[in-house]
């Protein structure tokens, strides 16, 4: 049994908790305005808790070849969760995370610190404007899982910051992207679209009642300049124990209907989820 206590504290997008599992024995999870961020093992960092990290997860695993390092890009930091599973399951890899949040960073590295081992750069800055200062092609992926509250924010939702994604990718690298949204969907036809636009193979993973318009949710953009496998995807995602389905040609092209790419100019962030889509007790 789990006997370690709360940690509450005010970071600069709102009021974070980090509540322990009871049920495992360093184990956390973030909140931030009750709004789930990121959940941790310490002494299990393969382990994700959360269904949408799992399936960014089966996109890490697919990167390279098994337990090859990868340079890897997270645009988001929350507790760490995907850079600890890059670490455990790919020694050798170098990481950079970009964390905007200054209260969060501190909190994180006081409470949930990284392994010794794990070449893991946090960066505070913002996300985009990180990213464009990057050099082409330094990373084998980028991890997007960036949200101001619950939102993602405009800036990092329009055709110039998908070609500012595709730019620091190396050839044959690849885009994930933590999105959410519901029906009719206007916010995730328009990301289709707009990374649509920059790169030529595209993917989505989500949850057949989330596609079907029947709930809010989490939904993985996938993005490359280079075929993905997405055999392996769909069969890792329908194994799943909330299983995913991967859309991708044909039928990712009808999902996306005539929604129209995104410019810098007509940016707005993804929709307010409607109340206890995502929040905790």
């Amino acid at each position: 049994m789990n006997e370690q206590i709360p940690v509450i504290r005010d970071v600069d997008g709102g009021t974070a908790r980090l509540m322990p599992d009871v049920d495992r024995e360093r184990a956390w999870l973030l909140t931030v305005d009750d709004a789930p961020q990121s959940y941790v093992d310490l002494d299990e960092p393969t382990h994700l808790e959360f269904e949408y990290a799992r399936r960014i997860a089966h996109v890490l695993d697919r990167a390279a070849d098994e337990g090859a390092p990868l340079d890897v890009l997270h645009l988001g930091g929350g507790a760490l969760t995907l850079p600890r599973y890059v670490a455990a399951t790919r020694p050798g890899s170098r990481q950079d995370v970009v964390e905007a949040d200054r209260g969060l960073r501190a909190l994180v590295a006081e409470h949930l610190p990284l392994p010794a081992d794990a070449d893991v750069t946090v960066h505070g800055a913002d996300a985009r404007a990180w990213l464009e200062a990057a050099p082409a092609a330094s990373f084998d992926l980028i991890v997007a899982d960036v949200f101001g509250g619950s939102r993602v924010p405009a800036h990092l939702t329009s055709t110039a910051y998908a070609t500012a994604a595709r730019r620091a990718l190396r050839p044959g690298g690849i885009y994930a992207a933590n999105l959410a949204d519901g029906a009719p969907f206007a916010f995730l036809r328009s990301q289709l679209a707009t990374f649509a636009e920059v790169f030529p193979e595209l993917a989505l993973i989500a949850e057949p009642a989330v596609l079907r318009g029947r709930r809010f949710g989490n939904a993985v953009l996938v993005a490359s300049d280079a075929p993905l496998d997405i055999a392996y995807l769909t069969r890792r995602a329908a194994a799943d124990a909330f299983p995913a389905r991967v859309e991708e040609g044909t039928s990712l092209a009808g999902f996306t209907g005539d929604a129209r790419p995104v410019r810098d100019e007509d940016a707005v962030p993804s929709p307010v989820p409607p109340d206890g889509a995502f929040s905790v007790g």
